[in-house]
C-alpha cells in the first residue's frame, strides 16, 4: 500500500493542509493514520477519496451533502441506491448551472459581436 505525506497529498489533490485538517476534523475524511512521530500519513485510499471530494466540491455540492455521502459510503453497499439518488440530484443541479452559464455565455458572445461591429 502506498503512503503519502501531507505535502504529497496537497500536491496531488490541490487541497491545502488546512482544508485536509478541516475535512478530517468534521469527518469528511476518515481519521488519517499517523507515524510514530505523530505526522499524518495518507493511504492511496485516502487520496482516492479526496479525489471524489474534490469533484463534489468543485461542482458545488454543499459540505452537509458531502458529509451525508461519506456517511452512506461508510455504511456499506446496502446504501448504494441512496448514493446514486444523492449523486443524481446533485448532477441535476450541475446541469442547471451549466445551462445557466451557457445562457450567460451566449449573451456575452452577442455583446462581443456588437462591440466588434462598432469598432
Amino acid at each position: 500500500m502506498s503512503v503519502y505525506t501531507p505535502s504529497e497529498v496537497v500536491e496531488e489533490t490541490g487541497f491545502s493542509l488546512d482544508t485536509l485538517r478541516y475535512y478530517e476534523k468534521i469527518g469528511l475524511l476518515e481519521r488519517v493514520h499517523r507515524n510514530a512521530a505523530g505526522q499524518r500519513r495518507f493511504t492511496s485510499e485516502d487520496v482516492s477519496w479526496l479525489g471524489m471530494i474534490r469533484c463534489l466540491r468543485d461542482t458545488g455540492m454543499p459540505i452537509a451533502e458531502m458529509l451525508r455521502f461519506a456517511e452512506l459510503v461508510r455504511e456499506g453497499d446496502h446504501t448504494i441506491a441512496d448514493r446514486v439518488k444523492l449523486l443524481e440530484e446533485h448532477d441535476r443541479r450541475v446541469e442547471d448551472q451549466i445551462a445557466t452559464l451557457r445562457e450567460r455565455q451566449r449573451y456575452l458572445h452577442r455583446k462581443i459581436s456588437y462591440y466588434r461591429s462598432v469598432l
